[in-house]
């Protein structure tokens, strides 16, 4: 099957891609909505951009009022977020937090979600996630007919759970993507994990 894509609306390309472009990463992104309120929601149109300087990417849509989404005012606003990497055992709570709720009502009380003190940030982290980054805003772009706010900020801080770490041979950090079970989108309502990793050497 070829499909053209000026056959087809926004909504349905959207259905497309989200459930060709798969597993995608989730940002599970903390924000301060002010006094001290966090907004938490997840976004799967993600990944890293560049790592000198260590830049990563979200893009959020409008909420179904046309408003733009708390996530994208609070990081406007106060220049920082975290971003978290969710577990597969999180799957209920991240759901549960992309709902849409009224500026400034915190998602993280409605879920009863456990924050802790991020050393080196000015923001908390969730203390169940093995991977937080500690995050300043570095470019917001709008994009496309809707538009799409992409959000490009920069890492200023890792938190990673020892639990998830060794050292290889060459006495570097590994990190056991098993021991994380990091939780990945796919299209529709589905989510998914992980296999068992493998390796394989690059050709030189």
């Amino acid at each position: 099957m070829e499909l053209n894509f000026s056959d087809f609306s926004g909504n349905q390309i959207y259905h497309l891609m989200t459930q060709t472009i798969i597993p995608r990463p989730i940002a599970w992104v903390l924000t301060d909505s002010g006094e001290q309120s966090y907004n938490l929601a997840p976004f799967s149109y993600f990944t890293a951009v560049s790592s000198a300087p260590p830049l990563m990417m979200f893009s959020a849509g409008k909420k179904p009022t046309g408003e733009i989404k708390d996530t994208v005012k609070n990081v406007i606003n106060s220049k920082q977020c975290v971003i978290h990497i969710a577990s597969e055992q999180d799957a209920d709570l991240v759901t549960a937090t992309a709902a849409t709720l009224d500026h400034g009502e915190s998602e993280v009380n409605a879920n009863d979600i456990e924050l802790v003190e991020f050393e080196g940030c000015d923001l908390p982290r969730i203390k169940n996630c093995h991977i937080a980054y500690g995050c300043e805003l570095y470019e917001v772009q709008q994009m496309g007919e809707a538009p799409q706010s992409l959000v490009f900020v920069k890492v200023k801080t890792l938190y990673v759970n020892d639990e998830v770490i060794s050292l290889d041979a060459k006495q570097r950090l590994k990190i056991h993507a098993d021991k994380v079970a990091p939780l990945a989108r796919l299209g529709g309502g589905e989510y998914s994990g992980i296999t068992a990793p493998f390796a394989m050497a690059r050709p030189k």
